[in-house]
């Protein structure tokens, strides 16, 4: 069965930074993910790694990368592929997106998710099959 969600980036790092300035988002955040009808990407998967390693997230130096395998067991991630690069690129030119985001929209499209779970795009927007949901939002 494909999740009903895709979770990007920074979801995952509110959810598991220590550092002050993210306390106010963490309980929500821990919410998504402790769901269990959510995929991801191995994009996020490094784009998480990247940054929870910077010492503001006050994480030990190993704790990135056991988190990293635990999401990568625990749920379904699509991998970057190819076709997905070339799909990312023509969405990111038809609605003026980074190609970092358009890969996002593309790896939830592929994965069967019909709602991308972020901060960093357009709440309510939708992106051919995916809408954005900003779960920060009032």
């Amino acid at each position: 069965m494909s999740p009903r969600y895709f979770l990007d980036t920074n979801i995952l790092i509110y959810a598991t930074s220590l550092a002050a300035d993210h306390a106010g988002r963490r309980a929500l955040a821990r919410d998504w993910v402790a769901r269990t009808d959510w995929g991801l990407s191995t994009q996020v998967l490094m784009e998480f790694y990247a940054n929870a390693r910077q010492p503001r997230h006050g994480l030990p130096p190993d704790a990135p990368r056991h988190m990293v395998e635990q999401f990568a067991n625990s749920r379904p991630v699509q991998a970057m592929d190819r076709e997905l690069v070339l799909e990312a690129l023509v969405l990111r030119e038809r609605h003026q997106l980074s190609h970092w985001d358009a890969a996002i929209l593309c790896a939830a499209r592929r994965l069967g998710a019909h709602t991308v779970i972020s901060e960093d795009l357009n709440h309510g927007q939708r992106y051919n099959d995916i809408v954005v949901f900003n779960p920060f939002l009032g």
